[in-house]
This record gives structure tokens, sequence and C-alpha cells, in this order.
């Protein structure tokens, strides 16, 4: 694919343009409720200790077998992108969980960058939940493009490379992105929790973002709210996290059963549901599942200062996480 948009013409077209228009009016999807707090996986792993058995969990990483970035791609298969800014930290101050965390750095430069390690999924999947501890550099600060959480996707890199410019077409692939989005210097750094999304019915050739609040970039005032998730969609409070704190991520990406708008994103911090998506149309094909997640910090244009990102204590699962839960100290005799 060139990315070019080419007309549909004849007997294709109305077939195409009709199978379209009867998914985008299907009726909606009942709402099955989502958990929160410790009601996941995590809660029966303290410390994530074994979470890795779980027959519902595909990959863990604490990062505590490795002592370089050179040696990430024993686990992390898809790719260890940027290695030179890459660092497994040790400080006490810029872990989570055991002796060990992952540091992204991109440096003060206009040149864009993006570090990233990724894991693929051969055996793909129509629902994966993505669990993960991360924390921004006290002092982060960046305007503009920048993708500095974490990646659910399907048959969005083509033989290894990414398609970005290429619009989802509901049959090559979709992509989705919990991050944080900071459009001006004025806002505070580093911006808003948000989702990009690469779907049939993004507007632009880049993907979409959804706030929790139900606002949709572009087109906002066409499609924000109901109009592109559905009248069960429960507006929330956009939220700006602190800088140099912690925080537990978690990210559901469900796919549609073709035909249908049954397709959900939802995103948690600290255990708490702060953003759901439902009524998503994603694909138009069975074959179209998800095949790769990771992440990563770019930065499309990093001009004021270096700035680093932390993440610990990545869990990935066909079901709720969680966040982790702490062994219980011994009792005193």
């Amino acid at each position: 694919m060139d990315g070019r948009v080419r007309p549909f013409t004849g007997f294709l077209a109305v077939v195409t343009a009709s199978v379209c228009m009867s998914v985008a009016h299907a009726e909606e999807a009942a709402l099955t409720p989502l958990p929160t707090g410790n009601t996941g996986i995590a809660a029966k792993y303290p410390d994530d200790t074994g979470i890795a058995k779980d027959p519902a969990v595909v990959f863990h990483d604490g990062f505590e077998e490795v002592t370089k970035a050179s040696e990430l791609n024993t686990k992390w298969d898809a790719g260890v992108f940027q290695e030179r800014c890459i660092r497994i930290a040790e400080e006490p101050e810029n872990r989570h969980g055991g002796r060990k965390a992952l540091e992204f750095t991109v440096p003060k430069q206009a040149e864009e960058l993006s570090n990233a390690v990724a894991k693929k999924i051969k055996d793909e999947k129509e629902v994966l939940f993505l669990r993960y501890y991360s924390k921004f550099e006290k002092g982060f600060d960046q305007v503009g493009s920048s993708h500095n959480g974490s990646t659910i996707c399907a048959h969005y890199f083509d033989n290894g490379r990414a398609t970005p410019g290429v619009p989802a077409d509901g049959k090559n692939k979709f992509l989705a992105c919990f991050e944080n989005w900071r459009g001006e210097k004025e806002k505070k750094s580093p911006g808003d929790w948000n989702v990009y999304c690469y779907h049939p019915e993004q507007k632009d050739r880049f993907g979409d973002h959804f706030f929790p609040s139900g606002t949709v970039l572009p087109n906002s005032y066409e499609r924000s709210g109901a109009k592109t998730f559905g009248k069960k969609f429960v507006e929330r409070k956009d939220v700006i996290p602190e800088l140099d704190r912690w925080y537990c991520h978690e990210f559901m990406l469900k796919a549609n059963t073709v035909g249908k708008r049954d397709g959900r994103i939802a995103c948690w911090i600290d255990g708490k549901l702060i953003a759901d998506f439902p009524n998503l149309r994603l694909r138009d094909v069975e074959n179209l599942k998800i095949d790769r997640f990771g992440i990563e910090l770019h930065i499309g244009s990093n001009t004021v200062r270096e700035n680093k990102k932390w993440f610990d204590d990545v869990v990935a699962a066909t079901s709720y996480i969680g966040p982790m839960v702490e062994k219980s100290p011994p009792r005193k005799k």
C-alpha cells in the first residue's frame, strides 16, 4: 500500500458503501460492566510473583533479568528501538517493583526520535489488557507530536515497519495508544491522558484522539461523545497526571464482532476506570486481530530539554489485571 486514496467504482463501490452504512447504523451492543480495583489477575500474585504462569497472562517483564538495553530483545522480540537512549535503571526512585526498571531518554534535539520495546503475539487475540507502571521525569517538557505510553495494534506494522499516515480501512490494520497529549505550551505538562487511534472511521490520514470526556479530535464538534461512542457512553473528567510520580496504567482493546459496533477501548489508572470508549468499529474482517503491543517514548521535536520516562512491571493478558498487590509482612510471633 502506498497510502493514496483511490475512488471505488461500479458494483464494488455500491456493495462497500452498503456494508459500511449498515455497520455505522448497527444497534448498539449491551455494555458489560468493567472490573476495577484489585479484582484482577494481579490480586492472586503479590508483587507479581508467578504471574507469568497464569493461564490468562500472555507476557510479563519486570526488567529484573537484564542489565543493559541489548538484552531486552530476549523478551521484546518485535524490536528494541534506539538502544543508545535506553537504560536499565536501578536507583530506588526510578524503579517501581523489584530492583530494576526501564528508562527511555529523548535528547534535546529537533529531529524526531522514538524509543520503544515491542512484543509480537503469535496467537493473535480478539482482546488484550496491558498493564504497566510508568512515571514522567520531574520537569518533563514537550509540546506537540508525542507517543509516550503504550500501544496495542493489529497489523499496523508491515514486515516490521510502522505505517503512519496510512488510514485504517477495516481490513488493513487498527491501532490504539494510551498516552498523554499536550497540544500547546500553556497546558500543564505532560498533558491529558487520551487514546490515539487508527480505525476505519478516522477523519484524517493520521489517527484520532479520544479523550475521557468524549472529545474526539479532529472535527470535534461533529464527532464527540455519543456521535462516536454511542448513547451508552459515560463522560468522564479529562485528567493530567503529576510528573515524577508512579502510576499504574491499564489499557484494554477489544476488537468488534464483524458487522457489529461492539469494539471497545478502556483505560484505568491505579485501578480506577478513567475512560471507556464503546460502540467502536475497528475491523470489517475476521482475520484482523491483535498481533503486537509495546511501550514507548516518542517525541517529534524535542527542542526544550532532554526528557525521560520510566516503565516497570509490564503484564499483558486476556482479562483484567489490576494493580500490583504487595506481599503481607510476616506476622510477629
